[in-house]
């Protein structure tokens, strides 16, 4: 089992999604994420969230992100955050979220 000091490397935390649009260039489809962490600022991700999640359905839903991975080129999107969810079998993803609202930027551990 690795240690614990390994987890601590990632940087998650709590963002409310403030937009959402089809990633139009994407290979897979996918959406185009702004989400704000509070202090940390707005962050932008690529998700391959459409088979459960329509863009008017994640405005202003809460959602687990890794905030400090370096950015990565989507289809020319810059993506800066991984938002984490559970894969099912076929794609389809379940995003991970507090049980109850929180602060933008609220960190897990």
């Amino acid at each position: 089992m690795p240690p614990l000091d390994q987890f601590q490397k990632f940087d998650i935390r709590v963002g409310t999604v403030i937009s959402a649009r089809p990633h139009r260039g994407a290979r897979n489809p996918a959406l185009q994420l702004q989400i704000d962490f509070g202090e940390m600022g707005v962050k932008q991700s690529s998700a391959q969230i459409t088979r459960r999640y329509t863009s008017e359905d994640l405005i202003s839903r809460q959602v687990v992100a890794v905030v400090n991975f370096p950015p990565r080129r989507i289809a020319g999107f810059r993506s800066d955050v991984l938002v984490l969810g559970a894969i099912q079998p076929g794609g389809d993803v379940v995003l991970l979220t507090p049980d109850g609202n929180v602060p933008a930027g609220t960190r897990i551990g």
